[in-house]
């Protein structure tokens, strides 16, 4: 189904004040008739009334026309179960009275913008305020807003490429593009989204491992590489905004974009990555330690030989060595032994 654009001009206005003086003009008849009435004029009071009241009893149906419609909104009317167009641009507007808006997403409320409910701190004023206004305009939560939404899901426990659990969670700009989709395609766009969004989060998560790790293919082009959630979230996020808006183009949805905002291992093996990750981090330490330091006696041993400071056999080199060793890769300071005698 496509969309529709109705092309109405913002008539609302003139038809509420005709509708209006109507009233009155109905007002000033029952009372003509019962004037007329109470003269003995029984026909035409009667006339008159009957009139009156006939018209007062329907003649408010054209208020029910009247839709005004704010910047990025929309309304999609529907005439006896049929679609006859949208309203998009902002306006008041006067439609067929039996027209009904349709909006089968008007009553979900998600953790994302424009959903979010009063605080339950919030003073007694605004409260009367917002249950005044909500039952004031009924039709305000029909409208389809056409604003860029941000979607954010409940945090996820998910298995990476390697099984370990992490929890992750997103959250999704979207808006919508097409009205007709939205409302006619599914059954509520809303919680349709927020579905495809975890299930297009577990679809890409596991391709993925935490961190860097060999022989790992995240990309399936059977190339190893060096993808991981940590590092590569920027691609990570892309990859799942693509991913939900394959799902939901079907929907009238367009996702602007997917940000991955929180990212950590559950709970259960969290003291354990970190233990790995300290390891990993105190051996690569140790490795870069060690090649300075062999480095460093080389070239102490090489200075000594080229500028005949002393000559040294296999053993004192062996001796220097470690000594030197010893020094340069201990965790401590050294403390140095002053011999004043032979080695031998």
């Amino acid at each position: 189904m496509e969309e529709k654009i109705l092309k109405t001009k913002p008539n609302g206005m003139p038809v509420l004040l005709l509708t209006v003086i109507l009233y009155v003009i109905d007002a000033f008849v029952i009372a003509w008739g019962g004037i007329i009435l109470g003269n003995k004029n029984y026909i035409l009071g009667t006339t008159l009334l009957v009139i009156g009241c006939i018209y007062a009893a329907v003649g408010w149906i054209p208020f029910c026309g009247l839709k005004v419609i704010g910047p990025k909104e929309a309304l999609v009317l529907t005439l006896f179960g049929k679609y006859i167009g949208t309203l998009r641009t902002p306006g008041f507007y006067f439609v067929n009275p039996f027209c009904i808006a349709v909006n089968p997403a008007a009553k979900t409320r998600l953790n994302q913008s424009g959903d979010v409910s009063t605080p339950s701190a919030a003073s007694a004023y605004e409260n009367a305020a917002n249950n005044a206004a909500s039952s004031a305009s009924q039709y305000t939560g029909k409208k389809i807003s056409l604003k860029a939404m941000t979607l954010s899901n409940s945090r996820q426990k998910i298995n990476d490429c390697l099984g370990n659990p992490v929890e992750i969670s997103i959250a999704v700009i979207w808006r919508v593009t097409d009205t007709a989709k939205a409302v006619f395609h599914v059954d509520n766009y809303k919680e349709y989204l927020s579905l495809q969004c975890d299930s297009a989060l577990r679809n890409i998560v596991r391709l993925y491992p935490y961190d860097v790790a060999d022989h790992v293919d995240t990309t399936g082009d059977g190339v190893y590489d060096d993808g991981s959630l940590r590092g590569s979230s920027d691609l990570v996020a892309e990859r799942i905004r693509n991913e939900i808006q394959s799902k939901v183009k079907e929907a009238g949805l367009e996702i602007v974009e997917a940000r991955i905002t929180y990212l950590a291992y559950a709970p259960e093996i969290a003291a354990v990555m970190l233990q790995r990750q300290q390891a990993s981090a105190i051996v690569d330490a140790k490795k870069l330690i060690v090649d300075g330091a062999v480095g460093m006696v080389d070239m102490a041993i090489q200075k000594l030989s080229e500028e005949h400071v002393i000559d040294l056999d296999d053993e004192r080199k062996a001796a220097m060595v470690s000594n030197l060793m010893v020094v340069l890769c201990g965790n401590r300071e050294a403390t140095p032994v002053v011999n004043s005698g032979s080695l031998y």
